[in-house]
């Protein structure tokens, strides 16, 4: 089983997470998500973020601390231009931003020839989804649980909250960069 300090090192921005116990519950969440599709910590750092495209240049970790550090800059920006009219949820934002893709770690899996394509689980569930149910197994706040849900275009009909929005929009913008 992956420990906390490498889940630590492979994802420093939980150190961003100011609330110790809700810190401890993301590195908790990436170490069952981990176990659970059987991944190791060299395994997730060369595994790529995606599967919807050819060759992506990106690694799903890169992603993860990209896509996180982008959502602290935005939210840094608002709160600098706006003051107290936005209110952003620091925690909020950073664990959802690391929880977002964690259900990746079941819906990939190795292909045997040194790739990655799609475990059985996706026929059934994207990651938003089992994203979401690792978070509520370990019981995380449900405005964490939110950014999760609605990160993709599952949450596209659902009102998202202004850290869900922030993320949203980082996720695709990196997205759609690498691709």
């Amino acid at each position: 089983m992956t420990t906390r300090d490498e889940i630590l090192d492979l994802l420093p921005e939980v150190g961003e997470i100011q609330d110790a116990s809700l810190r401890a519950k993301v590195i908790d969440v990436w170490a069952d998500a981990m176990a659970q599709g059987g991944w190791s910590a060299a395994d997730v750092a060369r595994m790529p973020f995606t599967l919807l495209a050819e060759d992506v240049p990106v690694s799903f970790i890169e992603h993860v601390r990209t896509v996180c550090r982008m959502c602290m800059a935005m939210a840094r920006v608002l709160v600098e231009a706006y003051g107290a009219r936005v209110s952003i949820d620091h925690d909020t934002l950073v664990a959802g931003a690391l929880l977002a893709d964690v259900g990746k770690l079941i819906e990939f899996e190795e292909d045997g020839a040194g790739g990655f394509r799609f475990a059985p689980m996706y026929q059934y569930l994207r990651h938003p989804f089992t994203a979401v149910g690792m978070c509520w197994k370990h019981n995380l706040p449900e405005g964490v649980m939110h950014v999760v849900a609605t990160h993709s275009w599952e949450g596209d009909k659902f009102k998202r909250r202004p850290e869900s929005i922030i993320f949203h929009h980082a996720d695709f913008t990196d997205f759609d960069l690498v691709r």
